[in-house]
């Protein structure tokens, strides 16, 4: 079975794309990010044609997460226990649900704005609230199948990001905040790095200055696995040539690559 994470940055714009994609790399489940849209506007219809059931969780234009299917689904869920509000709002941030056997989540990471920012403590209360509840499900049971997957807005490591120099004193860069992305590694695996290895190897690079072309990315996007989970995982692989545009391609591309594994 190969799942996927995506930050599609407006499913309404790309969903030619993504579903072209997902059929192309044989994907059975994709976690996306960064939907962009309510729940009716939701263009399911276009998934439900290439084979895929769809989960989505979305309130207006901002923020939203999915998880399309073609395993099936059991246990929706939206939102885990204890993650935090924001001004007292639920935000679309997390869905959960299990496709044949492996519980997937689809987490988009607060972004944190700025050092001092409200929003970066939110960031920093959300992930530890990720942690401590992932952290119980493993506890819970050591053979749970669960994959924490999205857009995590944190580059844990310098080689993560093209220019340390020019991210110094910003967010996704932080002691706390890869301080915070540590805390949950140490009950589950990312298990993509290993067939990944940096640096130089990128998720994310901004529409601006031709970062692209430029090679100058950061590494936000992340699949961690519970240990169960991470003994399964044969291959795994981060589809950069999808941030290009291009004659050959469907639309305009998302800002983000996706990252996908493969499990036995």
């Amino acid at each position: 079975m190969r799942i996927a994470t995506w930050n599609v940055n407006s499913v309404r714009t790309r969903v030619d794309r993504v579903v072209d994609w997902m059929q192309r790399a044989d994907i059975d489940v994709l976690a996306m990010q960064e939907t962009k849209c309510a729940d009716d506007q939701f263009p399911a219809m276009t998934f439900l044609g290439a084979g895929y059931e769809v989960m989505h969780c979305g309130h207006d234009q901002w923020n939203g997460v999915a998880i399309a299917s073609r395993v099936g689904f059991d246990d929706v869920q939206v939102g885990f226990p204890g993650q935090p509000t924001w001004e007292g709002r639920n935000e679309a941030r997390a869905l959960g649900a299990t496709c044949a056997g492996v519980r997937v989540w689809s987490l988009y990471v607060p972004n944190g704005r700025a050092v001092g920012d409200p929003h970066y403590r939110y960031k920093l209360e959300w992930l530890a609230a990720l942690r401590d509840t992932a952290q119980s499900w493993v506890s819970a049971n050591t053979q749970a199948q669960i994959a924490l997957m999205g857009d995590w807005n944190i580059a844990p490591r310098d080689d993560d990001v093209w220019s340390m120099e020019v991210f110094q004193g910003s967010t996704h860069v932080t002691a706390p905040e890869r301080a915070a992305f540590a805390a949950i590694e140490e009950s589950f695996a990312d298990v993509v790095r290993p067939s990944t290895p940096g640096p130089g190897v990128y998720t994310y690079w901004d529409y601006t200055r031709l970062r692209f072309p430029r090679r100058e990315g950061m590494r936000i996007d992340f699949i961690l696995a519970s240990p169960a989970l991470a003994e399964r995982v044969v291959h795994a692989e981060i589809a950069r040539d999808e941030r290009k545009s291009g004659k050959d391609r469907i639309g305009s591309p998302s800002d983000h690559a996706p990252v996908f594994v493969e499990v036995r």
